[in-house]
């Protein structure tokens, strides 16, 4: 073996030993995301009511790529609902452009969301997920707009607008 081969075999272990915490813990995450919660399915069956963008998202904790979202720039009257579900989620009225390239809003509708911790990636972030299907729909985070001072961050491709 050569001394390049080499260095680089034991930078990939020592790579795998750092990052296997983090790997573990989001892969716990994702297997428990799918239970304790009023509506549950599947892989199988959601895969068959969801395209394989909003599985990826919805499902598997994905993000989709900042600014290819439609709903990013709606600003029309109505009622964002969960893709899975269709639980209603986030209105109108609460949404605001933060630039990011993804759906924000200050405020959910009550009851709407549940969150968990998200350690993934060497960060510690607060993700939401629908209440009724545990759907991942993004992060939430502490530099929001008045009055709450959050901003919900949602994967455009987990919600649905139902215009009113």
């Amino acid at each position: 073996m050569h001394k390049r081969e080499f260095l680089q075999s034991g930078a990939a272990l020592v790579s795998t030993a750092l990052l296997s915490p983090y790997i573990l813990q989001r892969s716990n995450i994702m297997a428990t995301s799918n239970t304790n919660f009023e509506i549950t399915k599947t892989d199988a069956e959601w895969r068959s009511i969801l395209t394989p963008e909003q599985f990826k998202v919805l499902r598997q904790h994905g993000t989709e790529r900042a600014f290819t979202s439609p709903l990013d720039k709606n600003y029309a009257e109505g009622t964002y609902v969960c893709a899975g579900c269709g639980q209603p989620l986030f209105t109108s009225d609460t949404k605001f452009n933060s630039g990011t390239g993804w759906p924000s809003f200050f405020a959910p509708i009550e009851g709407a969301i549940a969150t968990t911790v998200d350690r993934s990636f060497f960060m510690t972030r607060t993700e939401v997920h629908c209440s009724r299907c545990g759907g991942h729909l993004g992060h939430v985070f502490e530099d929001g707009p008045a009055p709450t001072g959050q901003r919900y961050c949602m994967n455009g491709v987990a919600l649905e607008f139902n215009p009113a």
